[in-house]
């Protein structure tokens, strides 16, 4: 799950999630509007502006998603973890948090680790 395309200061991501595991590993919850761990090497800064194309699953549609960074792993970061950003959904709408939610209803409250806790 690695996103395509994007340059520091804001961006167009593509990111293309097929398993649940996968999915699980990036969402963060505890965010307020929900967000996403997408990992990547560019290099971005808090606060960037991020628009997100989001394809989920096997649904046909890509889900369009304004964000903006709120986390940065770095390259080299303690404990392996993977590079890349988090990035805030905005609160205009919340089709991807709610479709993101019902794919992953009843793991929420799991203890598995994910990219960003």
């Amino acid at each position: 799950m690695k996103a395509m395309g994007g340059g520091a200061r804001s961006g167009i991501l593509s990111l293309k999630i097929q398993d649940k595991s996968v999915l699980y590993a990036a969402y963060m919850p505890f965010v307020k509007n929900g967000g996403l761990f997408i990992s990547t090497e560019k290099s971005y800064s808090l606060g960037d502006e991020v628009f997100l194309l989001l394809s989920l699953m096997d649904e046909p549609e890509k889900i369009p998603v304004a964000g903006k960074v709120i986390w940065i792993t770095p390259s080299g970061a303690q404990g392996n973890r993977t590079p890349g950003i988090g990035v805030q959904f905005g609160d205009k709408d919340n089709i991807a948090q709610n479709k993101i939610e019902t794919y992953l209803a009843g793991t929420l409250e799991s203890s598995r680790p994910t990219h960003t806790l």
